[in-house]
């Protein structure tokens, strides 16, 4: 199963007991599922397989999904999901079928019912495979072409129409790394696997060269210490475990950090820090008790503080793909709504999502920063000129080239489209004529990418002082960012490393190949970058979490 529905899933377990009534399978699943998983024969491809008919088919067996080997296993060994198989694997899905991609459980068993009874109740004929002809530019940006040093300039007058191409379903199938092979990077340059990292997926660079990550399935944070130089690791320890799927992290203050603050999917909490700490010397302070109702469909809430460390940024991504059932009104007049949640914010299920918050650095004085970025994900505020970026994972299901992801400066009080716009005054036609107020005061992102590039993890190039692997003078002050790579597309994308060129302190618009080479096939994947973040020796540093390590790359000498 897909890693999306297991963040969703997880919510199940979460929610009381005491509140499973009739529907709740159909509403958790509707709210939190739908958008990665399909229960309707009807209703087109989505990342994870499709679980209509789920009661009584062999494990790994649904046509046109790329299962994981462990799933693929299960099924030719004659596992089948009856209602007590399913029961088994959502109370512990690692346990019962050991390789798994879904690490979360729901653990209480009246929310595994509500689930089991909503999923036996689907049933449908499944769609006749077909092939689509490939549509004008379909092999944009495909995996086939990528080459270290090449250069990308993404302009709006180049979108294409929607549904232009099929939506497609085509999530990564996950492969060994074939022996001896390495990622291509930029001439120049060499990498090599510095440690064995497994899930996390999140990392940050402490002030004495400590590597903190974040795995959150393991719900747990990690601290790597590198040797002297820097060239291997020479301890990992576990700093804090028993946490809610956590992602981002941040310290404060930067420079002489007190506390070290982590954001759970649904709410923020930090612990007491100090230079050199392995593990916590304290419980968690919650300060963020609760971001927004539920979890949704993303989970990777990214922290980053403003340069005079006043305001605490938090990125909520959208509990859905595009909204279509939040209704066309607020629940209050439309100008007191915006009053209280800013600029184009949504309703409904959306309240606050898509969306950066802001807070005092002690949790207080909550508002809404900037609307409208559907999953701002990688959250940083830029050393140099103190503006916030985000990298963008756009909409689904317009097409193989449409809408692009992006990264871009968020300015306080500003919109970027979603969930009815996109890029500027495209209307996504799945929305037409709800919010015509809103088609002249959307900001426009500065750097796009490649449709579904699925951007994570990004950090701005500074060598520490006396630094012995500096990268060039050239890459100084330039965006390092993980694209997770591509599911809703025809021939992939993505998976890779780029460099998002920068020129007087803001983006150029262009973008570079800097390190790929991780895709096997249009169906098999041995790495999919995640993080990146800078080592104290100067080196750049990718966790993978598909190949479950981290590469440090260094300037060939």
């Amino acid at each position: 199963m897909n890693y999306k529905i297991a963040a969703a899933l997880a919510l199940l377990g979460a929610a009381s007991a005491a509140t499973a009534a009739p529907g709740t399978g159909q509403t958790y699943f509707a709210q939190n599922c739908a958008s990665c998983h399909t229960a309707d024969a009807g209703m087109g491809s989505r990342a994870g397989p499709p679980l209509f008919n789920v009661v009584g088919r062999k494990a790994g067996s649904a046509p046109g999904y790329n299962y994981t080997d462990a799933l693929a296993r299960a099924g030719a060994a004659g596992k089948t999901w009856t209602r007590a198989e399913l029961d088994v694997f959502l109370r512990d899905p690692a346990q019962d079928v050991p390789g798994t991609a879904m690490p979360v459980a729901i653990a209480d068993a009246k929310q595994r019912a509500a689930v089991i009874d909503y999923l036996a109740a689907q049933s449908g004929k499944p769609a006749a495979a077909k092939t689509a002809a490939a549509a004008a530019g379909a092999r944009t940006g495909a995996w086939t072409d990528d080459k270290p040093g090449d250069v990308h300039h993404i302009t709006v007058d180049q979108l294409v129409a929607p549904f232009a191409s099929e939506s497609a379903g085509n999530g990564p199938k996950l492969a060994k790394r074939p022996d001896g092979a390495l990622p291509a990077v930029v001439k120049g340059f060499k990498v090599n696997v510095l440690a064995q990292t497994g899930t996390a997926r999140y990392a940050l660079r402490a002030p004495n060269g400590d590597i903190i990550l974040a795995d959150s399935g393991k719900g747990e944070v990690r601290i790597l210490r590198l040797s002297a130089g820097g060239d291997s690791v020479v301890s990992d320890s576990v700093f804090a475990t028993g946490l809610s799927r956590p992602y981002g992290l941040a310290f404060w203050p930067a420079a002489h950090p007190t506390h070290l603050y982590v954001a759970n999917a649904s709410s923020v909490v930090r612990f007491p820090y100090a230079a050199g700490d392995l593990k916590a010397k304290g419980k968690p302070e919650t300060i963020v008790e609760k971001l927004v109702d539920g979890v949704g469909n993303h989970i990777t809430r990214t922290l980053a503080f403003s340069q005079d460390g006043k305001t605490l940024f938090v990125s909520v991504g959208s509990a859905t793909n595009v909204a279509l059932g939040i209704g066309s009104k607020p629940p209050k007049p439309l100008a007191q709504w915006e009053a209280e949640h800013g600029l184009g914010a949504a309703w409904g299920e959306e309240t606050d999502r898509a969306t950066v918050l802001a807070f005092d650095p002690d949790g207080q004085h909550r508002r809404n920063y900037a609307n409208g970025l559907r999953n701002c994900v990688g959250m940083f505020v830029h050393p140099d000129t103190g503006d916030l970026y985000c990298g963008v994972n756009e909409r689904d299901e317009l097409g193989d080239n449409l809408p692009p992801d992006y990264v871009t400066r968020v300015k306080r009080g500003g919109f970027y489209g979603w969930p009815w716009y996109y890029l500027g005054a495209h209307e996504d036609p799945r929305l037409k004529g709800i919010r015509p107020d809103l088609k002249d005061r959307i900001t426009v992102p500065d750097t796009l990418l490649q449709a579904h590039s699925a951007p994570l993890g990004m950090t701005v190039y500074h060598a520490p002082a006396g630094a012995r692997h500096a990268f060039p003078k050239e890459y100084d002050g330039d965006i390092f960012l993980a694209l997770h790579g591509s599911w809703n597309r025809g021939i992939r994308t993505g998976y890779k490393v780029v460099r998002v060129m920068m020129k007087n302190g803001a983006p150029t618009g262009e973008y570079q190949d800097f390190m790929t080479g991780m895709v096997l096939s249009d169906r098999d994947v041995w790495g999919r970058p995640a993080a990146v973040t800078v080592a104290a020796d100067g080196a750049l540093l990718v966790v993978d979490d598909g190949g479950g390590v981290l590469w440090r790359i260094v300037p060939a000498q």
